[in-house]
């Protein structure tokens, strides 16, 4: 059940002091983890108030990683599907390729003022470990990335790619050994190395301060698109879309636009083989119930006795059964909506973006164009929905060549 989004004065006064959205969030963590925990939350309310900071990130951002990123217009998409005007925001230029190095360039600053010699992090698609072995050797420090058996397989060229930037890559064999397994062994190498490591989380998951410090992070976005939306159009979007698996591309293009509430936003899960017919998917909102996992409260897919269960996608980085807690409180107020889109419309939408705007999109953002073009027809010619295009491609050319039953020529 939702509540009247209208009883609350505003969607910015979350977490609270003990990191809840609500009833979500929190901090689930071993004692041996509590005391660092505390030691980053006080280390990043201390940099919010930082020019110096703030001054180091801004000039990254535009020099280092290229922002702010464009705002286009999708002229052949829209007059494709008929209906409204379709925006992209392009987060897939980015240095990198996708909207990760925004959060992980923050979390390297503050892992170097907290005195942090050793960084580790996860990766599912693989883009979260190449944008943190990217600043890990701008910066020269030591990389560590663990990534499921199954995700090192399917997204071979990240995973060649963070090994030249100098990261090491530890393959993840235990559960289905994707993204959900990949997070469970960064976890034990962190409680193990506490003195010297920072775990660098990828997504709006994890213990508190995690959820709230990697939105503010990604929010360059939502703010970015909010000004450059005026510009182009006058007057603010009416519909924000993004994909979701943790949820942090989401969260940053939703958050600055929570309190405008003319704005419909609408998140996209990954419903895999389909939510109603099988439980091969990752649609936690959509299919799963509240619980605790990786540190926090939030909705995941679960079994009846409460076990984690195996999420399923063609996309590594929305492969995880759980969702970040912010989002699930969202969901309970009402103030996003989120659906799900199957693998099969995730595959059309991937080939009509490349075939009508000549952009190989990521398999993630693929999801939230699929809606879009669920939608967009039925909706007015004036209507104006943005959405988050948050990755490009390259690294999922060959999942999509066998989905498609392609045989892509070997380099032998």
């Amino acid at each position: 059940m939702t509540m009247d989004q209208n009883l609350i004065n505003s969607f910015f006064s979350v977490p609270d002091e003990s990191g809840c959205f609500g009833k979500f969030g929190g901090r689930f963590v071993s004692e041996t983890l509590m005391p660092l925990i505390l030691d980053l939350e006080e280390e990043y309310n201390r940099a919010k108030d930082d020019e110096s900071f703030w001054n180091q990130m801004d000039y990254l951002w535009k020099h280092y990683v290229g922002r702010p990123s464009p705002l286009y217009f999708a002229e052949r998409l829209t007059d494709y599907l008929g209906g409204a005007r379709i925006y992209f925001k392009r987060d897939e230029l980015n240095h990198t390729g996708a909207h990760k190095i925004n959060n992980v360039l923050g979390q390297i600053l503050l892992a170097m003022r907290m005195g942090k010699t050793r960084i580790i992090a996860e990766t599912g698609a693989g883009q979260h470990g190449v944008a943190t072995a990217t600043v890990c050797a701008r910066f020269g420090l030591p990389c560590i990335v663990y990534m499921g058996t199954h995700d090192v397989e399917r997204q071979a060229p990240n995973v060649f790619r963070m090994k030249l930037l100098g990261a090491e890559v530890v393959p993840v064999t235990s559960g289905r050994g994707t993204l959900k397994d990949a997070m469970n062994d960064a976890l034990r190498d962190w409680v193990t190395n506490v003195n010297n490591t920072f775990y660098c989380i990828g997504t709006v998951a994890g213990p508190h301060p995690y959820p709230a410090m990697v939105r503010d992070f990604q929010s360059i976005i939502g703010k970015e698109t909010k000004s450059q939306m005026m510009e182009m159009e006058g007057r603010l979007p009416d519909t924000l879309i993004a994909a979701i698996g943790g949820g942090s591309n989401a969260m940053g293009l939703f958050h600055p636009f929570l309190d405008d509430r003319s704005v419909d936003i609408i998140g996209v899960e990954a419903g895999g083989k389909g939510v109603d017919e099988t439980m091969q998917h990752c649609a936690s909102l959509t299919g799963g119930r509240p619980g605790v996992l990786h540190g926090n409260r939030t909705y995941l897919l679960q079994d009846l006795d409460g076990q984690i269960l195996e999420g399923f996608s063609i996309s590594a980085g929305l492969d995880y059964p759980g969702i970040g807690p912010e989002h699930s409180w969202l969901h309970e107020t009402g103030r996003a909506s989120y659906v799900s889109i199957t693998d099969e419309e995730a595959l059309q939408a991937f080939q009509v973006c490349c075939e009508q705007e000549g952009i190989i999109p990521a398999l993630e953002p693929c999801h939230a164009l699929a809606h879009v073009m669920k939608i967009t027809g039925d909706l007015p010619k004036d209507h104006i929905i943005c959405m988050n295009m948050c990755g490009r491609g390259d690294k999922d050319i060959f999942t999509v060549a066998r989905a498609l039953g392609i045989e892509m020529a070997s380099s032998d």
